[in-house]
């Protein structure tokens, strides 16, 4: 079982983070690290994993490795759990911001 998510990046960032949601369903990320040598791929599969709940090597891009717009598959989720962990992160994101 895994679900796919559609992904904007914004690599560079002054600090990584979920951002929110675009208006298609898009999730939002910034990430701190540059989009050298696939650097940023890799610091969003682990700042996905983390806030997600689930080990790294779960987290995989599967299209869009040098696009700001990426789709990411997450093993062992379906798609009603990736929607309530995504929900606790973003909450979780926005008060820690404040």
């Amino acid at each position: 079982m895994s679900v796919r998510l559609a992904v904007r990046v914004h690599p560079g960032a002054r600090r990584s983070g979920l951002l929110g949601r675009l208006e298609d369903g898009t999730l939002k990320v910034a990430v701190a690290v540059p989009p050298e040598g696939g650097r940023a791929n890799a610091a969003l599969s682990e700042l996905l994993a983390q806030r997600l709940g689930v080990k790294k090597r779960q987290v995989t891009v599967v299209r869009g490795l040098t696009a700001r717009r990426k789709v990411v598959e997450i093993e062992g989720l379906e798609g009603a759990e990736l929607a309530r962990r995504l929900e606790r992160a973003l909450g979780r994101e926005a008060r820690d911001g404040e």
